[in-house]
């Protein structure tokens, strides 16, 4: 919360951090349309844009314990154990207990979750391209800047 004295009208109006205008409904807004075009996207795929949060994380390092994609993601267990059953079942990845502690699991990706990889990111690229169409490389870093930093101060 600003401290009164803290607060200037002259720097921001309350009408500019009210919804539509306030900067927390746009980036939802831009999330939600981002998150629905994507899925239309993935959806030849039979894949959501959460499976695909998941395959990026094995995509960069294979066999992660459960806990460690959870905590990439952010996500309660419940919410990543349901998209691992779906993604077992479809045979994108397989389940295997820690050879050191049998309390965790390991997820591994299988054939068809390798593939994936070549096609998918091309399809990722080409949405972020429809997304920031105008807007130059220096801006798209500043934003992204922007956007670390915001989670960093909310995390």
């Amino acid at each position: 919360m600003v401290a009164q004295s803290d607060y200037s009208p002259a720097l921001e109006t309350w009408q500019q951090v009210l919804a539509p205008h306030g900067m927390g409904y746009r980036i939802k807004l831009l999330s939600q349309l981002l998150s629905r075009k994507f899925n239309e996207k993935l959806e030849p795929f039979g894949l959501t844009s959460f499976h695909w949060l998941v395959l990026c994380c094995l995509w960069r390092e294979d066999g992660l314990p459960t806990s460690s994609i959870g905590d990439q993601l952010k996500q309660v267990g419940g919410t990543l154990t349901g998209v691992l059953d779906r993604m077992e079942e479809r045979g994108l990845v397989r389940r295997e207990r820690d050879a050191h502690d049998r309390r965790i699991w390991r997820i591994w990706l299988t054939n068809a979750g390798k593939e994936l990889e070549r096609v998918l990111p091309p399809i990722a690229a080409e949405m972020r391209d429809e997304a920031m169409q105008g807007i130059s490389a220096t801006d798209r870093e500043i934003f992204s800047q922007i956007l670390n930093r915001a989670i960093a101060n909310l995390s």
